[in-house]
Protein backbone atom coordinates (compact mmCIF):
# COMPACT_ATOMS: atom_id res chain seq x y z
CA UNK A 1 0.00 0.00 0.00
CA UNK A 2 2.82 2.48 0.63
CA UNK A 3 4.73 0.82 -1.90
CA UNK A 4 1.63 1.74 -4.42
CA UNK A 5 0.91 5.39 -2.93
CA UNK A 6 4.25 6.73 -3.32
CA UNK A 7 4.43 5.28 -6.87
CA UNK A 8 1.48 7.35 -7.63
CA UNK A 9 2.88 10.22 -5.95
CA UNK A 10 5.75 9.74 -8.39
CA UNK A 11 3.45 9.42 -11.67
CA UNK A 12 2.09 12.84 -10.84
CA UNK A 13 5.31 14.42 -9.70
CA UNK A 14 7.13 13.81 -13.05
CA UNK A 15 3.51 15.28 -14.75
CA UNK A 16 4.38 18.07 -12.55
CA UNK A 17 7.89 18.57 -13.96
CA UNK A 18 7.03 17.92 -17.53
CA UNK A 19 3.93 20.28 -17.21
CA UNK A 20 6.59 23.30 -15.69
CA UNK A 21 9.41 22.63 -18.19
CA UNK A 22 7.40 22.78 -20.86
CA UNK A 23 5.56 26.21 -19.39
CA UNK A 24 9.40 27.14 -18.93
CA UNK A 25 10.17 26.39 -22.93
CA UNK A 26 7.01 28.21 -23.61
CA UNK A 27 8.52 31.11 -22.02
CA UNK A 28 12.05 31.52 -22.37
CA UNK A 29 11.08 31.26 -26.46
CA UNK A 30 8.43 34.16 -26.09
CA UNK A 31 10.98 36.24 -24.00
CA UNK A 32 13.73 35.59 -26.92
CA UNK A 33 11.37 36.72 -28.59
CA UNK A 34 10.47 39.73 -27.08
CA UNK A 35 14.05 40.53 -26.51
CA UNK A 36 16.06 42.45 -29.24
CA UNK A 37 18.56 40.75 -31.28
CA UNK A 38 21.86 41.33 -29.86
CA UNK A 39 25.03 41.33 -32.53
CA UNK A 40 27.27 38.09 -33.26
CA UNK A 41 29.82 39.40 -31.75
CA UNK A 42 32.01 37.11 -34.60
CA UNK A 43 30.16 38.90 -37.36
CA UNK A 44 30.52 41.83 -35.73
CA UNK A 45 34.22 41.96 -35.36
CA UNK A 46 34.90 40.61 -38.63
CA UNK A 47 32.53 43.15 -40.48
CA UNK A 48 34.43 46.35 -38.81
CA UNK A 49 37.73 44.63 -39.85
CA UNK A 50 35.91 44.65 -43.84
CA UNK A 51 34.81 47.61 -43.55
CA UNK A 52 38.30 49.15 -42.27
CA UNK A 53 40.08 47.23 -45.70
CA UNK A 54 37.76 48.89 -47.89
CA UNK A 55 38.64 52.66 -45.87
CA UNK A 56 42.37 51.31 -46.87
CA UNK A 57 41.35 50.35 -50.46
CA UNK A 58 40.33 54.54 -50.72
CA UNK A 59 42.90 55.81 -48.74
CA UNK A 60 46.11 55.01 -49.82
CA UNK A 61 45.52 52.51 -52.03
CA UNK A 62 43.19 54.42 -54.59
CA UNK A 63 45.20 57.57 -54.04
CA UNK A 64 48.43 56.03 -54.46
CA UNK A 65 47.71 53.69 -57.51
CA UNK A 66 45.71 56.76 -59.30
CA UNK A 67 48.15 59.78 -58.02
CA UNK A 68 51.61 57.02 -59.18
CA UNK A 69 49.63 57.45 -62.92
CA UNK A 70 49.70 61.09 -63.49
CA UNK A 71 52.16 63.55 -64.35
CA UNK A 72 54.24 64.57 -61.38
CA UNK A 73 52.81 68.12 -61.24
CA UNK A 74 49.00 66.75 -60.55
CA UNK A 75 50.40 63.66 -58.03
CA UNK A 76 48.67 65.79 -55.11
CA UNK A 77 45.54 66.92 -56.85
CA UNK A 78 44.62 63.61 -57.99
CA UNK A 79 45.13 62.64 -53.96
CA UNK A 80 43.43 65.44 -52.82
CA UNK A 81 40.71 64.94 -55.07
CA UNK A 82 39.97 60.97 -53.84
CA UNK A 83 40.40 61.99 -50.46
CA UNK A 84 38.26 65.26 -50.01
CA UNK A 85 35.55 62.99 -52.37
CA UNK A 86 35.34 60.24 -49.74
CA UNK A 87 35.21 62.80 -46.74
CA UNK A 88 32.42 64.29 -48.26
CA UNK A 89 30.58 60.56 -49.53
CA UNK A 90 30.87 59.93 -46.16
CA UNK A 91 28.86 62.53 -44.53
CA UNK A 92 26.13 63.21 -47.11
CA UNK A 93 25.87 58.89 -47.04
CA UNK A 94 25.00 59.26 -42.82
CA UNK A 95 22.91 62.39 -43.56
CA UNK A 96 20.60 61.08 -46.42
CA UNK A 97 21.64 58.56 -48.73
CA UNK A 98 22.04 55.17 -46.48
CA UNK A 99 18.31 56.41 -46.24
CA UNK A 100 17.45 56.68 -49.32
CA UNK A 101 19.42 53.19 -50.05
CA UNK A 102 18.39 51.40 -47.24
CA UNK A 103 16.37 53.32 -45.17
CA UNK A 104 13.89 51.86 -42.34
CA UNK A 105 10.66 53.19 -43.48
CA UNK A 106 10.08 51.80 -47.43
CA UNK A 107 8.14 53.97 -50.26
CA UNK A 108 4.99 51.43 -51.53
CA UNK A 109 4.49 51.40 -55.29
CA UNK A 110 6.74 52.10 -58.22
CA UNK A 111 8.58 54.42 -56.58
CA UNK A 112 9.65 52.23 -53.79
CA UNK A 113 11.77 50.51 -56.32
CA UNK A 114 14.47 53.01 -56.72
CA UNK A 115 14.62 54.48 -53.10
CA UNK A 116 13.53 54.07 -49.36
CA UNK A 117 13.11 56.51 -46.84
CA UNK A 118 13.60 57.11 -42.90
CA UNK A 119 16.67 57.01 -40.80
CA UNK A 120 17.73 60.55 -42.15
CA UNK A 121 20.80 61.11 -39.51
CA UNK A 122 20.24 57.67 -39.01
CA UNK A 123 17.41 58.22 -36.52
CA UNK A 124 16.56 55.89 -34.24
CA UNK A 125 19.62 53.83 -34.25
CA UNK A 126 21.73 53.51 -31.27
CA UNK A 127 24.56 50.63 -30.23
CA UNK A 128 21.73 48.39 -29.65
CA UNK A 129 19.96 48.12 -33.32
CA UNK A 130 21.12 45.49 -35.04
CA UNK A 131 20.78 44.67 -39.36
CA UNK A 132 19.87 41.56 -40.46
CA UNK A 133 22.07 39.89 -42.75
CA UNK A 134 21.75 36.80 -45.34
CA UNK A 135 20.63 34.01 -42.34
CA UNK A 136 19.41 34.18 -39.13
CA UNK A 137 22.55 36.32 -37.56
CA UNK A 138 22.49 40.37 -36.91
CA UNK A 139 25.37 42.87 -37.16
CA UNK A 140 25.19 45.99 -35.20
CA UNK A 141 23.35 48.36 -37.80
CA UNK A 142 26.02 51.05 -37.20
CA UNK A 143 28.53 48.68 -38.41
CA UNK A 144 26.24 47.75 -41.54
CA UNK A 145 25.99 51.70 -42.19
CA UNK A 146 29.62 52.11 -42.05
CA UNK A 147 30.27 49.30 -44.07
CA UNK A 148 28.02 50.63 -47.15
CA UNK A 149 29.83 54.23 -46.32
CA UNK A 150 32.92 53.07 -47.79
CA UNK A 151 30.92 51.55 -50.94
CA UNK A 152 29.58 54.53 -51.41
CA UNK A 153 32.99 56.76 -50.63
CA UNK A 154 34.90 54.50 -53.48
CA UNK A 155 32.55 54.56 -56.22
CA UNK A 156 32.47 58.35 -56.06
CA UNK A 157 36.02 58.30 -55.99
CA UNK A 158 36.37 56.32 -58.95
CA UNK A 159 35.08 58.42 -61.18
CA UNK A 160 38.03 60.35 -61.02
CA UNK A 161 40.30 58.36 -63.08
CA UNK A 162 38.26 59.19 -65.87
CA UNK A 163 39.07 63.06 -65.23
CA UNK A 164 42.07 63.78 -63.59
CA UNK A 165 44.62 66.27 -64.51
CA UNK A 166 41.72 69.00 -65.85
CA UNK A 167 38.75 68.92 -63.59
CA UNK A 168 38.50 71.67 -60.80
CA UNK A 169 38.80 70.87 -57.16
CA UNK A 170 35.59 72.91 -56.69
CA UNK A 171 33.86 70.97 -59.63
CA UNK A 172 34.38 68.22 -57.80
CA UNK A 173 32.72 68.95 -54.60
CA UNK A 174 29.86 70.64 -56.42
CA UNK A 175 29.58 67.25 -58.35
CA UNK A 176 30.05 64.54 -55.98
CA UNK A 177 26.50 65.27 -53.54
CA UNK A 178 24.48 65.77 -57.01
CA UNK A 179 25.87 62.38 -58.73
CA UNK A 180 25.48 60.43 -55.02
CA UNK A 181 21.98 61.19 -55.15
CA UNK A 182 20.68 60.73 -58.13
CA UNK A 183 23.07 57.98 -59.16
CA UNK A 184 24.52 56.35 -56.83
CA UNK A 185 21.78 55.79 -54.09
CA UNK A 186 18.93 54.81 -56.17
CA UNK A 187 21.37 52.00 -58.12
CA UNK A 188 22.32 50.80 -54.70
CA UNK A 189 18.88 50.55 -53.95
CA UNK A 190 17.90 48.98 -57.16
CA UNK A 191 20.30 46.14 -57.16
CA UNK A 192 20.71 45.63 -52.68
CA UNK A 193 17.78 46.65 -50.84
CA UNK A 194 14.93 43.85 -50.63
CA UNK A 195 12.27 45.71 -52.55
CA UNK A 196 14.64 47.18 -55.03
CA UNK A 197 13.88 47.02 -59.08
CA UNK A 198 16.90 44.62 -59.72
CA UNK A 199 16.89 42.59 -56.24
CA UNK A 200 13.35 41.58 -57.10
CA UNK A 201 13.84 40.63 -61.00
CA UNK A 202 16.51 38.04 -60.08
CA UNK A 203 20.07 39.78 -60.38
CA UNK A 204 23.12 38.79 -58.56
CA UNK A 205 25.80 41.36 -57.77
CA UNK A 206 27.46 40.20 -54.62
CA UNK A 207 29.83 42.87 -54.27
CA UNK A 208 28.87 45.99 -56.59
CA UNK A 209 30.07 45.00 -60.34
CA UNK A 210 26.79 47.29 -61.34
CA UNK A 211 26.57 49.09 -58.03
CA UNK A 212 30.10 50.52 -57.83
CA UNK A 213 32.30 49.42 -61.29
CA UNK A 214 29.76 49.62 -64.33
CA UNK A 215 28.14 52.96 -62.01
CA UNK A 216 31.94 54.72 -61.59
CA UNK A 217 33.38 53.67 -65.10
CA UNK A 218 30.33 54.63 -67.45
CA UNK A 219 29.94 57.80 -65.22
CA UNK A 220 33.94 58.84 -65.89
CA UNK A 221 33.27 58.19 -69.15
CA UNK A 222 30.54 60.81 -69.63
CA UNK A 223 32.07 63.14 -67.55
CA UNK A 224 35.27 62.83 -69.62
CA UNK A 225 33.12 63.71 -72.91
CA UNK A 226 31.79 66.50 -71.02
CA UNK A 227 35.34 68.02 -69.72
CA UNK A 228 36.99 67.54 -73.20
CA UNK A 229 40.55 66.03 -73.81
CA UNK A 230 43.66 66.73 -71.81
CA UNK A 231 45.45 69.48 -73.26
CA UNK A 232 48.44 68.17 -76.11
CA UNK A 233 46.33 64.43 -75.72
CA UNK A 234 46.66 62.22 -77.57
CA UNK A 235 49.88 63.95 -79.59
CA UNK A 236 51.78 64.27 -76.24
CA UNK A 237 53.51 61.11 -74.03
CA UNK A 238 52.01 60.97 -70.88
CA UNK A 239 53.61 58.30 -69.32
CA UNK A 240 52.74 57.99 -65.37
CA UNK A 241 55.53 59.72 -63.18
CA UNK A 242 55.58 57.12 -60.74
CA UNK A 243 54.81 53.16 -61.70
CA UNK A 244 56.20 52.72 -57.86
CA UNK A 245 53.74 53.84 -56.37
CA UNK A 246 51.15 52.78 -58.61
CA UNK A 247 52.19 49.35 -57.52
CA UNK A 248 52.10 50.40 -54.06
CA UNK A 249 48.92 51.63 -54.67
CA UNK A 250 47.71 48.24 -56.39
CA UNK A 251 49.21 45.96 -53.63
CA UNK A 252 46.97 47.90 -51.00
CA UNK A 253 43.73 48.05 -53.37
CA UNK A 254 44.13 43.88 -53.67
CA UNK A 255 44.54 43.37 -50.38
CA UNK A 256 41.96 46.03 -49.06
CA UNK A 257 39.49 44.05 -52.05
CA UNK A 258 39.37 41.31 -49.52
CA UNK A 259 37.07 43.38 -47.48
CA UNK A 260 35.28 44.48 -50.28
CA UNK A 261 34.50 40.73 -51.47
CA UNK A 262 34.80 38.93 -47.91
CA UNK A 263 33.10 41.39 -46.26
CA UNK A 264 29.85 41.67 -48.66
CA UNK A 265 28.89 37.85 -46.86
CA UNK A 266 28.28 40.02 -43.94
CA UNK A 267 29.08 37.22 -41.74
CA UNK A 268 32.88 35.17 -41.10
CA UNK A 269 31.04 32.06 -42.65
CA UNK A 270 31.56 29.77 -45.91
CA UNK A 271 30.48 32.09 -48.15
CA UNK A 272 33.02 34.65 -47.00
CA UNK A 273 35.67 31.73 -47.13
CA UNK A 274 34.25 31.72 -51.17
CA UNK A 275 34.56 35.52 -51.82
CA UNK A 276 38.07 35.14 -50.35
CA UNK A 277 39.63 32.21 -52.33
CA UNK A 278 37.89 33.71 -55.34
CA UNK A 279 39.73 37.17 -55.08
CA UNK A 280 43.00 35.32 -54.80
CA UNK A 281 42.53 33.35 -58.40
CA UNK A 282 40.64 35.73 -59.96
CA UNK A 283 42.84 38.13 -59.48
CA UNK A 284 45.96 36.33 -60.02
CA UNK A 285 44.76 34.81 -63.39
CA UNK A 286 43.70 38.59 -64.98
CA UNK A 287 47.69 39.82 -63.85
CA UNK A 288 49.40 36.74 -65.70
CA UNK A 289 46.82 37.42 -68.88
CA UNK A 290 47.16 41.09 -69.31
CA UNK A 291 51.40 40.61 -69.48
CA UNK A 292 50.57 37.62 -71.68
CA UNK A 293 48.72 39.26 -74.13
CA UNK A 294 51.29 42.29 -73.83
CA UNK A 295 53.91 39.55 -74.89
CA UNK A 296 51.58 38.57 -77.76
CA UNK A 297 51.23 42.10 -79.36
CA UNK A 298 54.54 42.61 -79.66
CA UNK A 299 55.59 44.37 -76.47
CA UNK A 300 57.04 43.01 -73.32
CA UNK A 301 55.26 42.38 -70.10
CA UNK A 302 55.53 45.62 -68.11
CA UNK A 303 54.07 46.58 -64.93
CA UNK A 304 52.05 49.05 -65.85
CA UNK A 305 50.17 45.50 -67.46
CA UNK A 306 50.53 43.56 -64.08
CA UNK A 307 48.86 46.15 -62.03
CA UNK A 308 45.95 46.69 -65.17
CA UNK A 309 45.67 43.01 -64.89
CA UNK A 310 45.01 43.19 -61.26
CA UNK A 311 42.95 45.75 -61.31
CA UNK A 312 40.66 43.69 -64.12
CA UNK A 313 40.71 40.55 -61.92
CA UNK A 314 39.39 42.09 -59.14
CA UNK A 315 37.09 43.71 -60.88
CA UNK A 316 35.38 41.23 -62.91
CA UNK A 317 35.50 38.80 -59.45
CA UNK A 318 33.61 41.49 -57.28
CA UNK A 319 29.96 41.13 -58.55
CA UNK A 320 30.85 36.68 -58.56
CA UNK A 321 32.77 36.48 -55.35
CA UNK A 322 30.29 34.68 -53.58
CA UNK A 323 28.34 33.93 -56.58
CA UNK A 324 31.15 31.54 -58.45
CA UNK A 325 33.31 28.76 -57.76
CA UNK A 326 36.93 29.12 -57.96
CA UNK A 327 37.27 27.71 -61.33
CA UNK A 328 34.59 30.13 -63.27
CA UNK A 329 36.50 33.08 -60.80
CA UNK A 330 39.86 32.37 -62.83
CA UNK A 331 37.64 32.31 -65.98
CA UNK A 332 36.24 35.89 -65.13
CA UNK A 333 39.96 37.30 -64.26
CA UNK A 334 41.14 36.09 -67.84
CA UNK A 335 38.10 37.11 -69.52
CA UNK A 336 38.14 40.40 -68.29
CA UNK A 337 41.91 40.84 -68.77
CA UNK A 338 41.39 40.48 -72.06
CA UNK A 339 38.53 42.46 -72.91
CA UNK A 340 39.96 45.53 -70.87
CA UNK A 341 43.42 44.94 -72.55
CA UNK A 342 41.65 45.57 -75.73
CA UNK A 343 39.55 48.16 -74.57
CA UNK A 344 42.07 50.19 -73.33
CA UNK A 345 44.50 49.57 -76.01
CA UNK A 346 41.99 49.86 -79.26
CA UNK A 347 38.34 50.76 -78.52
CA UNK A 348 39.85 54.31 -76.66
CA UNK A 349 42.46 54.96 -79.37
CA UNK A 350 39.30 54.52 -82.01
CA UNK A 351 36.43 56.55 -80.56
CA UNK A 352 39.04 59.09 -79.11
CA UNK A 353 37.86 59.81 -75.82
CA UNK A 354 40.32 60.71 -72.74
CA UNK A 355 39.82 58.32 -70.37
CA UNK A 356 43.06 59.72 -68.22
CA UNK A 357 43.44 56.55 -66.51
CA UNK A 358 41.25 54.01 -67.75
CA UNK A 359 38.69 54.05 -65.37
CA UNK A 360 35.57 53.39 -67.74
CA UNK A 361 38.23 50.81 -69.97
CA UNK A 362 38.98 48.56 -66.77
CA UNK A 363 36.39 49.25 -64.37
CA UNK A 364 33.44 50.24 -66.40
CA UNK A 365 34.12 47.40 -69.43
CA UNK A 366 35.44 45.06 -66.68
CA UNK A 367 32.21 45.51 -64.84
CA UNK A 368 29.78 44.78 -67.46
CA UNK A 369 31.95 41.10 -68.16
CA UNK A 370 31.81 40.25 -64.45
CA UNK A 371 28.22 41.25 -64.63
CA UNK A 372 27.08 39.05 -67.32
CA UNK A 373 29.72 35.91 -66.31
CA UNK A 374 28.01 35.76 -63.40
CA UNK A 375 25.16 34.59 -64.60
CA UNK A 376 27.28 31.64 -66.17
CA UNK A 377 29.46 31.13 -63.37
CA UNK A 378 26.95 30.78 -60.79
CA UNK A 379 25.82 27.82 -62.37
CA UNK A 380 26.68 24.38 -60.57
CA UNK A 381 27.85 22.81 -64.00
CA UNK A 382 30.83 25.32 -63.71
CA UNK A 383 30.79 24.43 -59.19
CA UNK A 384 29.26 27.62 -58.58
CA UNK A 385 27.05 28.10 -55.94
CA UNK A 386 23.60 27.74 -57.56
CA UNK A 387 20.65 25.35 -57.38
CA UNK A 388 19.77 25.19 -61.25
CA UNK A 389 16.60 26.23 -60.59
CA UNK A 390 17.13 29.18 -62.58
CA UNK A 391 18.70 28.37 -66.39
CA UNK A 392 21.69 29.93 -67.68
CA UNK A 393 20.00 31.60 -70.51
CA UNK A 394 17.38 33.11 -67.98
CA UNK A 395 19.91 34.28 -65.81
CA UNK A 396 22.27 35.44 -68.28
CA UNK A 397 19.46 37.88 -69.70
CA UNK A 398 18.38 39.06 -65.83
CA UNK A 399 22.24 40.01 -65.62
CA UNK A 400 22.02 41.54 -68.63
CA UNK A 401 19.13 43.45 -68.09
CA UNK A 402 21.03 45.24 -64.59
CA UNK A 403 24.20 45.80 -66.26
CA UNK A 404 21.49 48.09 -69.25
CA UNK A 405 20.04 49.38 -66.37
CA UNK A 406 22.80 50.30 -64.54
CA UNK A 407 24.65 51.88 -67.91
CA UNK A 408 21.30 53.80 -68.87
CA UNK A 409 20.59 55.46 -64.89
CA UNK A 410 24.38 56.23 -64.72
CA UNK A 411 25.11 57.50 -68.20
CA UNK A 412 21.63 59.68 -67.74
CA UNK A 413 22.63 61.01 -63.96
CA UNK A 414 26.01 61.95 -64.71
CA UNK A 415 25.27 64.05 -67.94
CA UNK A 416 22.39 65.45 -65.67
CA UNK A 417 25.02 66.32 -62.34
CA UNK A 418 27.72 67.21 -64.83
CA UNK A 419 25.75 69.80 -67.13
CA UNK A 420 24.50 71.29 -63.81
CA UNK A 421 27.62 72.20 -62.17
CA UNK A 422 29.00 73.09 -66.12
CA UNK A 423 26.81 75.89 -65.58
CA UNK A 424 27.07 77.37 -62.73
CA UNK A 425 31.35 76.73 -61.47
CA UNK A 426 32.30 75.49 -64.75
CA UNK A 427 33.54 71.85 -65.20
CA UNK A 428 37.32 72.24 -66.65
CA UNK A 429 40.05 74.28 -65.13
CA UNK A 430 42.02 77.10 -67.49
CA UNK A 431 44.93 76.26 -69.57
CA UNK A 432 47.30 78.09 -67.69
CA UNK A 433 46.62 75.83 -64.77
CA UNK A 434 46.39 72.42 -66.96
CA UNK A 435 49.72 73.38 -67.67
CA UNK A 436 51.27 74.52 -64.31
CA UNK A 437 49.41 71.43 -63.11
CA UNK A 438 46.74 70.94 -60.78
CA UNK A 439 49.20 70.08 -57.74
CA UNK A 440 50.39 74.04 -57.56
CA UNK A 441 47.61 75.85 -59.21
CA UNK A 442 44.57 74.61 -57.53
CA UNK A 443 46.08 73.43 -53.92
CA UNK A 444 49.48 75.60 -53.92
CA UNK A 445 51.73 72.69 -53.17
CA UNK A 446 54.02 70.48 -54.92
CA UNK A 447 54.57 66.23 -54.29
CA UNK A 448 58.03 67.21 -55.28
CA UNK A 449 60.56 69.66 -54.17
Amino acid sequence: MIRKALCGVGAVGTSMLAATAAFAQEAAEAAAEAAPAVANPGNNAWMMTATILVLLMIIPGLTLFYGGLTRSKNMLSTMTQIGATACLAMLIWVMWGFSLAFGSTPIEGFLGQFISGGSYFLAGMDPSTTAATFTDEVISEYVFVSFQMTFAAITAALILGATAERMKFSAVMAFVPIWLTIVYFPIAHMVWAGDGLLFEAGALDFAGGTVVHINAGVSGLVLAYLLGKRRGYPAEPMPPHSMTLTMVGTGLLWVGWFGFNAGSALEADGSAGLAMINTFVATAAGALTWMVIEKLSGHKGSALGFCSGVIAGLVAVTPAAGNSGPFGAILLGILSSIICYFAVAKIKAKFGYDDSLDAFGIHGVGGIVGAIGTGVVYQPFLGGPGDGSTGLGAQLWIQTEGVLVTIGWAAIGTLIAGLIVKAIIGLRVTEEVEVDGLDISEHGERAYN
